[in-house]
């Protein structure tokens, strides 16, 4: 996947803002707080980063082409890189995007979810 895919991928969900930040990399935010990262991967092939549940990130550490994320998973925050495309496939990367979107947003006050209409029953 290229960053210009990942980034088409992000502007569709919804109440998402853009910045390009920490070394250029292509950060995605929901209500202010980052789900998503493109960048930040010293070989300069695309890398992903995303915030996950317990479980996913349990999970992911230990599949080809993940690894906990630099700096974020060293200071306990659950966060994945994926930084070998050979071993992963585009469609489970925009899941994880997907559903770090999610976890971060249930992260977000009622009152900002709602402005938002984020989580709506």
């Amino acid at each position: 996947m290229t960053y210009e895919e990942f980034n088409q991928f992000c502007e569709h969900l919804p109440a998402t803002s853009y910045v390009r930040q920490w070394g250029d990399s292509h950060v995605w935010k929901v209500g202010g707080k980052v789900f998503a990262i493109g960048g930040w991967q010293k070989s300069g092939d695309p890398a992903f980063t995303f915030k996950t549940t317990d479980s996913d990130f349990h999970f992911l550490s230990d599949q080809p082409g993940y690894r906990p994320a630099p700096y974020m998973a060293s200071r306990g925050m659950k966060w994945i890189q994926q930084y070998d495309a050979s071993h992963v496939q585009d469609e489970d990367v925009l899941f994880y995007v997907k559903e770090s979107h999610r976890v971060v947003s249930l992260g977000l006050t009622k009152k900002l979810q709602r402005e938002l209409g984020l989580n709506q029953i």
